[in-house]
């Protein structure tokens, strides 16, 4: 879609102070007590996580099993529900603050993907989580700025892998992906959507991951700026 377009949407999206919009048949509330300014503007502008979305519309079939690690507002796991069935998509978010914009997006749509309100780990002990009222910026990582620190319990994930048997990643977690990824086994994963951030983790972690990655037998398919598509076999 042109930017004069989308400029255009969210000039009248603000102006008629837009409660609740709705993208690949996924509703989400838009209120302006729940979301930060940048993240509504996304979604006026229909541009909210939209590699992800492509590469998941793209990728998911009917059940399908889903693992998401980083709910976020809970838009991706009802993307991957609508396509997959909830009963198939196990979604991790760690920051309490968003439980309820969570829920309440879930109710919207009258999907109930298998929300849990923990961190994802390598060992699944409790870990340091850093919350901002910036709700995107809260992460297991201290990255300066005004952030509360709390301790929030979690769960291994080969464990969980095990469990719930994924065929699809997807990771969105501010700098966590790299020593997640580089050691889970990730047995049984057959492909891997996750967003890199390597202005937290820097460049040679990534390359790091990434080389981890291809030594289990993973194959880089998509790059589109941060968020890569990697595939078993």
């Amino acid at each position: 879609m042109p930017n004069y377009f989308r400029s255009l949407k969210l000039h009248w999206r603000r102006l008629l102070n837009v409660q609740e919009i709705t993208l690949d048949g996924v509703r989400i509330s838009t209120s302006p007590e729940a979301l930060p300014r940048f993240i509504r503007s996304a979604l006026f502008k229909e541009t909210y996580e939209s590699h992800e979305r492509q590469l998941v519309r793209g990728l998911l079939a009917p059940n399908d099993r889903v693992l998401e690690i980083g709910t976020g507002i809970g838009f991706v796991s009802l993307l991957c529900a609508r396509l997959c069935g909830a009963q198939n998509v196990v979604s991790y978010e760690a920051n309490p603050l968003l439980e309820q914009i969570i829920r309440n997006n879930y109710a919207l749509n009258g999907l109930t993907p298998n929300l849990r309100m923990r961190a994802i780990t390598t060992d699944g002990e409790p870990i340091a989580f850093f919350r901002s009222d910036n709700i995107v910026s809260s992460s297991t990582k201290e990255r300066g700025g005004h952030a509360e620190k709390m301790s929030v319990q979690s769960d291994r994930l080969d464990d969980v892998l095990a469990e719930h048997r994924p065929d699809i990643v997807i990771m969105d977690v501010e700098g966590a992906e790299i020593e997640l990824l580089s050691n889970s086994t990730l047995s049984g994963v057959k492909h891997i959507v996750v967003e890199i951030h390597p202005h937290i983790t820097g460049e040679d972690k990534v390359t790091a991951m990434l080389q981890a990655l291809r030594n289990k037998g993973f194959t880089l398919k998509v790059e589109a700026h941060k968020t890569i598509l990697l595939s078993a076999g």
